[in-house]
């Protein structure tokens, strides 16, 4: 009983200190579900980060899943940066979810893709305050079908 005892304790001990040295630089992700999966044109995906430390440096990426079914091989997209002050600062993304040769990129599982794409590096906050991304396609197409989630990840930069 004592040796039973002393493995569990030991594989607990070895659990918390692998789970511990983890170690996961992301500073905030969060992901939106697109209604019907049907992106309205003028709908805005918002995310609001709190940011109180201003010498660090940060990667942005946006998060897109899509289905198989999307008619298109990119996303345009418009990025609203609000900052704590309201400064407004505008930005077009163009994402590629396929190669030229029309195989999806990403991650997928059934007719399903996640992508992750850097759209920013080593990218400091000026200020301390709230920060507001907002999201908003660019397509021609009024609503855009077959975009699932659409979401926001930013991660510590790797200085290397």
């Amino acid at each position: 009983m004592k040796f039973f005892f002393f493995k569990i304790t030991s594989f607990a001990i070895l659990f918390v200190i692998v789970l511990s040295s983890c170690n996961d630089e992301r500073f905030y992700e969060k992901n939106v579900a697109i209604p019907n999966e049907s992106w309205g044109k003028n709908e805005k995906i918002v995310f609001e980060v709190q940011v109180d430390d201003t010498l660090a440096q940060y990667d942005f990426y946006i998060n897109v899943r899509n289905s198989g079914a999307y008619s298109y091989a990119n996303l345009f997209v418009f990025l609203n940066t609000v900052f704590p002050e309201g400064e407004l600062a505008r930005d077009t993304l163009e994402i590629f979810l396929a190669d030229p040769a029309g195989k999806w990129l990403g991650q997928g599982s059934g007719d399903i893709y996640d992508n992750r794409i850097l759209f920013k590096k080593q990218t400091s906050f000026p200020v301390k305050g709230t920060y507001k991304f907002e999201f908003e396609h660019a397509m021609r197409q009024d609503v855009l079908p077959d975009i699932i989630d659409i979401g926001m990840r930013i991660e510590k930069s790797d200085k290397k």
